[in-house]
């Protein structure tokens, strides 16, 4: 088999990326969400590059996209396809196309691998529709969250709906995943969305872990009042309660720099929400970040302790209602082994590195072994019009990729 020529595929990537990146809900921004319009032309697309792949293909009750060939248990390869509001065109996609491509050599070879291959574009990767974040993969490695139906978006349709309006049948989830076994490996190519490969000069890496992630809604409850007249010694204000909150996370977070514990206050609603009125009621989020879930959870523990304390102090009332939570998951070290002799094979050291982001990869590693390739980024700018990965990158880290299959044992990962 003629070794694949990484500057060809990383033009083609280039090219199938920038044309998916044309599918989008607002005009001059990439906005493409979960079971919308816009997820159906993605889709569509993709199925069509599977086709001309020489792939099977099929989508399943949750719209994942699926192209096989081959034989036996499944190595899958995948990624997603729907994006965050004002998104960058690689995140995720990088990740189907480069599977595409990958299994398209294998196809055009004609020579047999013991084992198939599967490639999946998931489509409810980034939670930015519905409170429902890796539905897709979730019913893939058999465990949907079927509480997750009645979530709703923002116009007040909810999962299950969207999904009948998409031609599918709530009723069929379980028929999307993989029988016990059937499982040989996955892996999922992606962007780095960090600084770290390009600051060591490396273009691609392997990734150690997938940090865990809590993620929790905070409520705390003042008493509203007028801007002027009420004195500020008198002030039982939600929004300094808050503010104080979300510094004590930040303290919380830096005492536990271990396996790069981080904490975010990503989103925050101070009602009534007026400019002479004192507020009453705010609601933010806490994202807490961990490659180990001991310091994860002791940290998430702290802050709750801390912001009760703030509360009482302030004469405030706060809640807490944690709605995701997901473990660390460690990369398979057969694979990641199997992944550094593939960067070898290519012409470059391999760097190990843990991710700080969330991947599909972490669910599906419930299913079988799981691996990631991570690429190389401009600036680690991720979830931005600015994210940018190089077609010398990119065809890099398909070539690894197919030698990643080449290399790639079933019986070693069992």
């Amino acid at each position: 088999m003629s070794a694949p020529d990484p500057q060809t595929l990383g033009s083609r990537a280039e090219a199938m990326i920038a044309e998916l990146a044309t599918i989008s809900a607002e005009p001059g921004r990439l906005v493409r969400l979960y079971l919308t319009p816009e997820h159906r032309r993605a889709a569509d697309l993709v199925a069509r590059w599977m086709r001309e792949a020489g792939l099977a293909v099929s989508e399943d009750a949750l719209g994942t996209v699926r192209g096989r060939c081959g034989e036996g248990r499944r190595l899958i390869i995948g990624s997603h396809i729907d994006t965050v509001i004002d998104a960058g065109r690689y995140d995720g996609p990088l990740g189907v196309v480069a599977g595409i491509l990958a299994a398209e050599h294998f196809v055009r070879a004609g020579r047999p691998l013991p084992f198939g291959i599967d490639v999946l574009a998931f489509g409810d990767e980034e939670g930015s529709r519905f409170a429902s974040t890796y539905s897709s993969s979730m019913a893939c490695a058999g465990g949907f969250e079927h509480e997750t139906l009645p979530f709703a978006d923002q116009k007040g349709i909810t999962l299950g709906d969207a999904l009948q309006a998409y031609g599918k049948n709530p009723a069929d989830i379980p028929t999307a995943a993989y029988k016990p076994g059937e499982a040989a490996g996955y892996i999922e190519v992606h962007i780095e969305q960090g600084p770290i490969l390009e600051a060591k000069g490396r273009p691609l890496g392997v990734v150690s872990g997938i940090v865990g992630q809590s993620r929790m809604r905070i409520v705390v409850t003042g008493e509203a009042g007028h801007a002027g007249t009420v004195p500020m010694n008198l002030r039982h204000d939600a929004l300094l309660g808050a503010a104080e909150m979300a510094v004590a996370l930040e303290a919380v977070a830096r005492k536990h720099p271990e396996d790069g514990t981080v904490g975010t206050v990503g989103r925050i609603e101070a009602s009534p929400g007026a400019v002479n009125i004192i507020p009453g009621r705010v609601e933010f989020t806490v994202d807490l970040r961990s490659l180990t879930d001991r310091l994860r959870l002791t940290a998430l523990a702290e802050f709750q302790t801390q912001a009760q304390r703030i509360a009482t102090a302030r004469g405030l009332k706060v809640a807490f209602e944690l709605f995701h939570e997901v473990p660390t998951a460690l990369m398979s070290p057969a694979l990641q082994d199997t992944l550094a002799q593939s960067i070898i094979g290519v012409g470059h050291e391999p760097l190990r590195l843990p991710s700080g982001a969330g991947h599909d990869a972490q669910i599906m590693a419930r299913l079988c072994p799981a691996a990631m390739l991570f690429v190389r980024c401009r600036g680690g700018i991720s979830h931005n019009p600015a994210e940018f990965a190089s077609v010398p990158d990119m065809g890099l880290a398909i070539a690894a990729l197919i030698g990643f299959i080449e290399r790639f044992k079933p019986e070693i990962v069992k």
